[in-house]
């Protein structure tokens, strides 16, 4: 997904100049400190105090250059209009967010708003298309059977939270002002790996064909997660 987000900012944006970043549900910050990392001005938003916590511990290793293009701001992401003013972002994160909000089109209109003109908006949800992928791989066959019929799922934590299909998404950001640019897969290949698995020796080509696999059809529908890209017009 990294790969994906630098390949739509190179696409979108001069060479050397520096956006300014909103990461909304930024968890322990590590795609915030990595644009931080690379020259962008960064606002990272969490609700947990136990994920902002660790955010900040994380920011307070960094050099000082760095930690001064961060901002760690506790706060829930729809809450982004109490915060910031209209169009003040280039770029807006939301990443692993939307399966634990049960109605996500307010969100997500919040964030389009944050959006200058032109601006990109990189949302990674689970796949409400491919559900019954997991499961059946797994031979789960009551579980599998259950999930061509739902957007609900039971993820690896245990809780139950909710996935989103790519026509509902592209209908919603059509309609908030940011329609959909271009989407990829996300974990097409390795979603059946192990909770802790050791990285593998041969991570580079593993990477390539998730790449690959993420930009072609019919692979990136069947992928656990989708990474969609919308554009502020």
């Amino acid at each position: 997904m990294t790969r994906q987000l630098d390949e739509q900012i190179a696409g979108r944006f001069p060479v050397g100049k520096r956006l300014r970043v909103l990461d909304v549900g930024m968890g322990q910050g590590t795609q915030a400190l990595r644009l931080a990392r690379a020259g962008h001005q960064v606002t990272g938003v969490e609700r947990d105090a136990t994920m902002i916590a660790a955010a900040r511990a994380r920011l307070a290793g960094e050099p000082e250059g760095i930690r001064e293009r961060v901002r760690l701001v506790q706060s829930d992401g729809r809450d982004t209009g109490v915060h910031f003013l209209p169009g003040s972002f280039d770029v807006v994160l939301c990443h692993g967010v939307l399966m634990y909000v049960d109605e996500p089109d307010p969100l997500l209109a919040g964030l389009a708003r944050m959006l200058a003109p032109g601006g990109l908006l990189s949302l990674l949800v689970r796949n409400g298309d491919a559900l019954a992928l997991r499961p059946g791989l797994a031979g789960d066959w009551d579980t599998a059977l259950a999930a061509f019929d739902t957007s609900a799922y039971r993820n690896r934590l245990g809780l139950d939270v909710r996935a989103d299909r790519l026509s509902d998404l592209t209908a919603t950001l059509a309609g908030i002002g940011a329609p959909l640019h271009t989407w990829y897969g996300v974990r097409v290949c390795t979603d059946t790996a192990a909770d802790g698995a050791e990285i593998p020796d041969d991570l580079g080509p593993l990477l390539a064909v998730e790449e690959r696999a993420g930009k072609t059809d019919p692979y990136r529908g069947v992928a656990a997660l989708l990474h969609l890209c919308g554009v502020r017009g």
